[in-house]
C-alpha cells in the first residue's frame, strides 16, 4: 500500500534553528565496513527511471544494503538546487524506495535526515544517468548536484552517468547502462579496499564518473579508465528566435570544441571512462586565491 507523508521542507535545511533537530546532521568521516556498504540511492531522472532501477538491482545483487530515495518525477538540469515550499510530498510504494516531490537534493537530505536519521550511509551514489554530465552539463546537472548535496553533509558520493558527448539515444544509452554499472561495482570494491580502516574517500571529495557508450549493444568494453578534470567548455549553445509576441522560441545545439588535455570530455570522447574527483565547496585553487588577493590589493571599503 503507497504511504504518503507531507512534511515541513524547512525541517530539512540546516539553515533552521528552530528545526535543527531534524535536519540531516553533518556526518563525521567514519571508516568503511570491511563488508557491504550501506548506500543511499539517488539520480535525477525520477525513482522508477530506468537507471537507478539497474543501479538497485546491481548493487544489491553485489551484496550491498541499497535504499531509493530519489525525485518523483524528472528533475534533469536542476543542479544542486533545493525547494523553498513550506511542504513537501513523500511517498513510500514499496519497502526500500522513498519518491520524494523535489529535487535530488531535497531527495538526498529527506533520506539523510529521515530514512538513515541518526545512522548516516556508507555511500551516496546518484545514478546511472541517462545521457552524459561533463563539461558544462556536470554543474548544472541534478545528479551531481544529489551527490553534493551528500557531500555537504560529510557522506561520501559519486554520481555516475551512462552517454557520449552527443545527444543520447535512448535504447544505446539504455542498453549501456549495464556496463555503466559493472564499473560502479569495481570502484566501490577498489574505494573499500584501498580505505582499509579509513573513509571511503578523501573528506569533502566525491566523483564524477561518466561511462560512454561503447556500442548499440552495451556489450562492448570501453577503452579504459582515466582520472580526469572538467572540461570548461560549456558543450550546449542555445539559439533564440523572436516569436514576435514577447516570447522566443529556443533551440539547443551540441557545439563541442576541442577538449581539454586531461578533461572529462577528452577521456569520453576516445571512449575511456572519466573519474573526476569534485567537492561541494565551489573552492578555487591556492593560486586563484593568490590573484585575487592581488587584484584587490589596496582597494578600500
Amino acid at each position: 500500500m503507497r504511504r504518503k507523508r507531507v512534511l515541513p521542507l524547512a525541517a530539512l535545511l540546516l539553515c533552521t534553528p528552530a528545526l535543527a533537530g531534524t535536519a540531516p546532521a553533518v556526518a563525521a568521516p567514519q571508516s568503511a565496513p570491511a563488508g557491504p556498504l550501506r548506500i543511499l540511492l539517488t539520480n535525477d531522472d525520477g525513482y522508477n527511471a530506468p537507471g537507478i532501477r539497474k543501479a538497485f538491482e546491481r548493487l544489491t545483487a553485489a551484496g550491498h544494503d541499497v535504499t531509493i530515495v530519489a525525485p518523483l518525477t524528472n528533475q534533469s538540469g536542476t543542479g544542486t538546487k533545493m525547494m523553498s515550499a513550506p511542504t513537501i510530498a513523500v511517498k513510500h510504494p514499496e519497502p526500500k524506495v522513498w519518491a520524494v516531490d523535489g529535487t535530488p537534493g531535497d531527495s538526498v537530505v529527506f533520506g539523510l535526515a529521515e530514512v538513515f536519521a541518526g545512522d548516516a550511509p556508507d555511500l551516496v551514489v546518484s545514478g546511472t544517468n541517462f545521457g552524459p554530465n561533463v563539461a558544462g552539463l556536470a554543474t548544472h546537472s541534478g545528479t551531481v548536484g544529489g551527490a553534493v548535496a551528500a557531500l555537504e553533509h560529510g557522506v561520501p558520493a559519486i554520481a555516475l552517468s551512462t552517454g557520449g558527448v552527443s545527444a543520447p539515444d535512448p535504447v544505446t544509452t539504455v542498453n549501456a547502462m549495464g556496463p555503466t554499472l559493472d564499473f560502479a561495482v569495481k570502484l566501490i570494491d577498489r574505494l573499500r579496499t584501498r580505505a582499509r580502516s579509513g573513509p571511503l574517500l578523501p573528506e569533502g571529495v566525491g566523483l564524477n564518473v561518466n561511462h560512454p557508450v561503447v556500442c548499440a549493444d552495451g556489450k562492448g568494453t570501453a577503452a579504459g579508465v582515466s582520472a580526469t578534470f572538467q572540461d570548461p567548455q560549456t558543450l550546449l549553445e542555445p539559439d533564440f528566435t523572436d516569436a514576435g509576441d514577447g516570447t522566443w522560441k529556443m533551440t539547443v545545439k551540441v557545439d563541442l570544441r576541442p577538449a581539454a588535455k586531461g578533461s572529462d570530455v577528452e577521456a569520453v570522447t576516445a571512449g575511456r571512462i572519466a573519474v573526476s574527483p569534485m567537492n561541494a565547496d565551489w573552492n578555487a585553487g591556492p593560486v586563484d586565491r593568490a590573484v585575487t588577493s592581488a587584484l584587490i590589493a589596496g582597494l578600500r571599503p
